[in-house]
């Protein structure tokens, strides 16, 4: 027997709504549809600053937790608003989602002040598994990262993996860790898993 259960109301045109909708279907074979996974406040000119929505990030733990895969259903533009959310939960001051265009190679700013202040900025890249980020990808960030002097770190966030021997590369290697971070899809969902699980 299937039991649907839903989760307010979802994406319209307009954009993202401020609230969530879920379906998922039990014990058979799980069906989520998510709405919207961050809420809009501000803009600026970065983009628009974003918190995370609490019903969504129960279902996005649940997902992790019970069928994984299913995260793969989501969109470009859901992961994006599921990376921003992610350093919202990790307590980040202020995250900021970038426009579709015009983003600069950024997708996510992510600030902390205060004492040992820092500001990320992430590149998602929501590939299909096996559609490896080259090293060419990885090497625009750090171009940015360079550009952008008021960011203090660059992050690579990816669904997939990195091309083999990447973080051999001469060009990146001495970035990494404390200048550059690689992550993969495991890594991602381990990293969403320890912040939904608070």
């Amino acid at each position: 027997m299937e039991i649907r259960k839903s989760v307010g109301v979802g994406w319209s045109s307009a954009g993202f709504s401020d609230r969530v909708s879920a379906t998922v279907v039990q014990p058979s074979s799980p069906e989520v549809v998510l709405g919207a996974i961050v809420e809009r406040l501000d803009s600026n000119l970065d983009g628009v600053s974003i918190v995370a929505l609490q019903p969504a990030w129960v279902l996005i733990g649940k997902i992790i937790r019970d069928n994984p895969a299913e995260l793969l259903s989501l969109t470009p533009e859901q992961w994006e608003e599921l990376i921003a959310a992610s350093y919202d939960k990790a307590g980040f001051d202020e995250v900021i989602l970038t426009p579709r265009s015009g983003d600069f190679g950024r997708d996510v700013i992510a600030t902390k002040n205060g004492w040992g202040s820092v500001r990320i900025i992430d590149q998602v890249k929501a590939y299909k598994p096996g559609h490896l980020v080259t090293a060419n990808d990885v090497r625009a960030l750090l171009g940015v990262l360079s550009a952008d002097r008021a960011a203090t770190k660059g992050v690579v966030t990816t669904t997939s993996s990195f091309a083999p021997r990447i973080s051999e590369d001469p060009f990146i290697s001495p970035y990494v860790p404390y200048r550059l971070e690689l992550h993969d899809g495991e890594q991602v969902k381990s990293r969403l898993l320890s912040l939904t699980s608070g």
